[in-house]
């Protein structure tokens, strides 16, 4: 495993680099019947490019709305959330949309791929939404399922593939538009300790060979290993920030 690399702390940029993530001041609040839900207080936080690192924290903590607000998948109630210095609050559903496929990488927990499709054609629909030539689509999806070592099961549907099988069939979805950032919640949280380590020193080498920004949220123990600085959630704020040597 490469060596890691700490991450930029929060207003200290290296002076040559555009932060990948930054994120000032971030309230996400929710109605909840009568009541109003806190999700996250005043978040502040700056990712450099070509980290890896992981939000921790109970359920509830706030880790995947950050995530989610990160991805443009939701919209903070006040603060601001910038990608490559671009205000996600000055860009209309369409764009944004538009901006997923082109720049973001999404798997979730549940591996969320279609089951009437095979392993090359849920990899190939993602270069495909993004308006890539066929050409194109079929060799960025055949280099993403290689580079995850699933080669042989490209003509295998999901229910035919182990869990870890299917995690990293969404691993290369994620990765078959070349994105700058890769968001991942929970990703091994469906998978044993073994198959685990093996989904983490794929993200570990996807970051160090694809140049890619990986921000995760997970419970599991063993991603201190793997990455490069640990978040500490509580009740929707930063509490501890720990670089990994």
């Amino acid at each position: 495993m490469p060596a890691a690399m700490p991450l930029a702390q929060a207003g200290q940029p290296r002076p040559t680099e555009i932060p990948i993530v930054e994120v000032k001041d971030l309230v996400r609040t929710y109605k909840l019947g009568s009541q109003q839900v806190m999700a996250l207080r005043g978040v502040n936080m700056t990712v450099r490019p070509g980290a890896f690192i992981v939000l921790k924290g109970r359920s509830g903590s706030g880790k995947t709305t950050l995530l989610n607000c990160i991805g443009g998948l939701d919209r903070p109630t006040s603060g601001t959330v910038q990608v490559l210095g671009r205000p996600l609050a000055n860009l209309n559903e369409s764009q944004l949309t538009r901006w997923r496929r082109e720049q973001v990488g999404f798997v979730f927990q549940s591996f969320a791929l279609l089951p009437t499709l095979s392993a090359f054609e849920n990899v190939e629909l993602m270069p495909r939404l993004a308006g890539k030539s066929r050409r194109e689509c079929r060799e960025r999806a055949l280099r993403s399922l290689n580079l995850v070592g699933l080669t042989k099961w490209i003509h295998h549907r999901p229910f035919e593939m182990s869990g870890g099988q299917q995690q990293r069939v969404a691993v290369a979805r994620a990765i078959a538009n070349s994105p700058t950032l890769i968001i991942a919640d929970e990703p091994t949280g469906e998978l044993d300790t073994t198959t685990g380590r093996e989904i983490l020193a794929l993200f570990r080498r996807i970051v160090y060979e694809e140049h890619t920004t990986l921000i995760m949220a997970s419970h599991d123990p063993l991603v201190d290993e793997y990455v490069d600085e640990v978040l500490q959630l509580r009740d929707g704020q930063i509490v501890d920030t720990q670089v990994v040597p």
